[in-house]
């Protein structure tokens, strides 16, 4: 495997992290998934972008172009030969003596590299199930931080309950999943949280409402209750992992006749014809 470690290309073998750099004692950093589809990574200009805006809203200073980055990458992805899969892209603040304030002359610290493929497919196919469990994490959850503790707490939940994923509530307002947004469906209208500081504005839901407003379907981006979700026609998530995932179970309760409903077949096709249409695109330009 090869990794990029800042601006060099090198064996995972030789990538190291020093014990006083700050995202591994702090989780001082952000990071992005990009999915890679047929060679080409979806999506990858608006995933870097919010890397640098998450990077910005933590006062990381990145001196290196976007588009350079996505160069690097693109260099990243032909070395390892890579067809389908993930990137994973880790920005810290850099190394320093342990305080937890920190020198606004730190250089941060890049990492880059590839994840399995790992299909989904039976899952979206057949749906999934989710728990509940109540948002206790902090105020900025728009920003993709490296501080995911309570995140990966209440996933750990959903496992050791046989569950995909678990739907956050904060008084009685569904936010979004523990890595995942989360949409439901009555009456034939979509609803999901709007995009402020409760949730991370997923690429994967920014690019589903795209194609909701192409094709001039309905959907509102206003909070719903717990109370809505129970009572939903269907309810879905989407990810970057995960695309857009049915969920048939919620707390034990069954939706859709324990099916993936109408609207949310409506949208797996619609996003995975987007996939094929903008990696075709990709594909003609190179």
């Amino acid at each position: 495997m090869k990794v990029l470690m800042n601006d060099e290309i090198i064996n995972r073998s030789e990538a190291k992290v020093d014990i006083e750099d700050r995202g591994y004692q702090f989780g001082d950093g952000v990071y992005e998934v990009v999915n890679i589809y047929e060679g080409i990574p979806f999506t990858l200009k608006e995933h870097i972008a919010r890397l640098y805006r998450s990077s910005m809203e933590i006062g990381i200073q990145l001196t290196e172009q976007p588009e350079q980055l996505c160069n690097r990458l693109l260099e990243l992805i032909k070395a390892n030969s890579m067809t389908n899969g993930g990137l994973y892209l880790q920005i810290s603040r850099g190394v320093s003596n342990r305080t937890h304030h920190y020198d606004q002359t730190l250089t941060p610290q890049f990492v880059a590299y590839p994840l399995p493929y790992k299909s989904v497919l039976d899952a979206q196919t057949n749906g999934v199930e989710a728990i509940t469990a109540e948002d206790l994490r902090w105020l900025r959850c728009d920003i993709k931080s490296l501080n995911l503790l309570y995140n990966i707490m209440v996933k750990q939940k959903a496992s050791e309950a046989g569950a995909f994923e678990s739907i956050l509530i904060r008084d009685g307002i569904v936010t979004e999943g523990s890595s995942s947004n989360i949409f439901i469906v009555k009456d034939g209208i979509l609803q999901t949280h709007p995009a402020n500081n409760l949730i991370l504005n997923g690429i994967t839901r920014t690019k589903l409402l795209e194609i909701m407003n192409k094709n001039g379907w309905k959907y509102k981006l206003e909070p719903f209750y717990k109370e809505d979700l129970m009572e939903a026609d269907e309810v879905f998530l989407t990810s970057t992992t995960s695309e857009v995932m049915p969920i048939i179970k919620i707390d034990g309760i069954t939706f859709s006749q324990a099916k993936p409903g109408p609207f949310t077949r409506k949208f797996q096709t619609a996003f995975r014809e987007a996939v094929k249409s903008e990696t075709k695109s990709t594909t003609e330009k190179a």
